[in-house]
């Protein structure tokens, strides 16, 4: 029996330990969102490159999941790339596996440490934190990162001191709980368990090694644990599927398969031929000092994802064909209007939302200039038909505006200065966008109206007006291309056109009370060609403003 000290003691060593796995996390979420903000033109880059071939997919789950230190975020993102329909499942599952293979880079790091190391450690985290004080942007996420690699050492020393697995007690006890829970399998679930948790992999597993550093854990049942580390980690990525398509929670499956396969093949190996390889481990790194101990783990963890990777590649068919025979299509129904390429689940990486909301604001526009296109042929050739279709593409349009507008709202908030001009600029954009959308409804309205009452505009009116239309498709191109592709060439010819049209107005509505003087023209025409003609030249307003939107990206809007 324990006295009352000694039991305090033990309780002391275990909230110490607590402290030093909850400083680890920490270190790690600095270090991750550091790393997210600084790659963020580098991921970008990488998700550009993203192909059909699997090698290149495993390079690219590898490099994202190596920049940013986790796989849980980097399965979560392509969850939401996936739920976008802007990744295809045989493009995402190479990805996936790449990133087990990327999350191991920690491991290694912390089986590096030594005294002088951790002192360079502290260091880090002393000046990442008086960085912080810095006003500029890119010194402040520097000292971010700096902290954050400073931390997960300040953690790891603490859980690896004298007043926690340091402790006689504590020692005593884990021993006595590894005694008793010596099964592989048991092993295996306490990793899932314990992963599962604290979400991350590269966390459970550096407490890990760090258990085998100090003596508590022997090496042989500490690979278990780490085998059982790689099915917890799919946690994240199955919450973050819930609520997604089909293809989003396909995505989650196969990460789960993937690693469960990976795992009941280590397992049957290590359990099979354990005193093999643990010899093996052993032979590499000699000697017993922590540096060595803490090796044989990480190496493992490194040996186990490299070779899943390598043996599960080629059936990376197989597996997508088997999470679609899991998970059905569900009958398409009548549903709520969904962003096309935009999903919650990119907030966690703010340059990929960034470069997936431009994607999503290009469909808008196509679908403002299709809406202009449809009404203005239905003011020429008085036909109706299309009316449906302006309707449907205007609710779109409607929904996108204000879905957009609410996650760019969120996003805002964890992007740097440069990228919080662009999404200054994006609010303008919409919103000129939407009114467009507007403007295309209202001109419909007017065929409407002149359909019902039969009448139409006189064939000079007709005429003036066509001229003046195409004097604004003009411009619609031209700001398109310039939105589309940062094409500043044609902004002088806008400028040009928008004058042009400024003056077409107000030539337009003197012709047309010459024609109604004379008798040429029916009073009850004027107020739809007013309108017509006005809702133009704002239509020309609001494409200016979007043209201009890539050189001025907070400059002021036409009302």
């Amino acid at each position: 029996m324990l006295s009352a000290e000694e039991i305090m003691q033990l309780i002391g060593s275990l909230i110490w330990l607590l402290a030093g796995v909850g400083v680890f996390i920490v270190g790690m979420n600095f270090m991750s969102e550091a790393l997210e903000k600084s790659a963020g033109e580098g991921m970008k880059k990488m998700l550009g490159r993203i192909s059909n071939n699997r090698f290149s997919g495993v390079g690219i789950g590898a490099g994202v999941t190596a920049i940013i230190q986790s796989s849980s975020a980097t399965s979560v993102m392509v969850i939401g790339l996936v739920n976008a329909g802007v990744m295809t499942l045989m493009q995402a599952t190479p990805i996936i596996m790449g990133a087990n293979i990327g999350t191991t880079i920690t491991g290694v790091l912390v089986a590096l440490k030594n005294d002088y190391f951790n002192m360079l450690m502290y260091l880090f985290a002393f000046a990442g934190v008086m960085m912080e004080f810095f006003k500029r942007e890119k010194i402040k996420i520097a000292g971010l990162l700096c902290s954050g690699l400073g931390l997960i050492f300040v953690g790891l020393n603490v859980m690896s001191s004298e007043d926690a697995f340091g402790n006689p007690l504590v020692e005593s006890m884990f021993q006595g709980i590894f005694t008793v829970i010596d099964f592989p399998l048991l092993l295996i679930f306490v990793g899932v368990i314990f992963t599962a948790l604290i979400q991350s992999s590269s966390a459970a597993t550096g407490v890990v090694i760090t258990m085998v550093g100090t003596g508590v854990l022997p090496l042989d049942l500490a690979l278990f644990i780490v085998l059982g580390a790689n099915i917890g980690t799919c946690v994240t990525a199955l919450l973050a599927s819930v609520g997604a398509n089909a293809n989003s929670k396909r995505v989650a499956l196969i990460h789960f398969t993937f690693n469960v396969i990976g795992t009941v093949i280590f397992t049957a190996i290590v359990w099979i031929f354990n005193e093999p390889m643990i010899d093996l481990l052993v032979s590499i790194f000699p000697g017993d000092d922590p540096m060595s101990l803490q090796m044989r783990v990480s190496v493992f963890h490194v040996i186990f994802n490299v070779t899943t990777t390598l043996v599960l590649l080629p059936f990376v068919s197989h597996l997508v064909k088997y999470s679609c025979r899991v998970i059905k299509d569900k009958k398409s129904v009548e549903t709520a209007h969904t962003l096309k390429y935009v999903d919650d689940r990119l907030l966690t990486m703010p340059p990929v939302a960034l470069m997936q909301v431009k994607k999503e604001m290009d469909h808008m526009f196509n679908l403002v200039k299709e809406n202009i296109s449809l009404s203005f042929e239905a003011m020429e050739t008085e036909s109706l038909e299309n009316g449906e279709k302006i309707t449907a593409g205007e609710a779109v349009i409607d929904f996108t505006n204000s879905a957009l507008t609410q996650f760019l709202i969120k996003l805002s908030t964890s992007v740097d200065a440069r990228d919080e001009l662009v999404i200054g600029s994006y609010f303008h954009v919409l919103n000129d966008l939407e009114r467009i959308g507007d403007h295309a409804e209202n001109f419909y309205e007017i065929a409407t109206e002149m359909s019902k009452k039969k009448i139409a505009f006189s064939d000079k009116g007709q005429s003036d007006i066509k001229k003046m239309r195409d004097k604004v498709m003009r411009m619609l191109e031209i700001s398109k291309d310039a939105f589309d592709n940062l094409n500043k060439d044609g902004l002088p010819e806008l400028t040009i056109l928008e004058d042009e049209i400024d003056g077409m107005k107000k030539e337009l509505i003197s012709s047309h009370f010459a024609r109604l003087a004379e008798g040429g023209c029916s009073m009850e025409v004027s107020p739809y060609y007013s309108s017509a003609v006005s809702g133009l030249e704002r239509v020309a307003d609001h494409l200016v403003n979007v043209g201009y939107s890539i050189v001025n990206p907070i400059g002021s809007q036409k009302e």
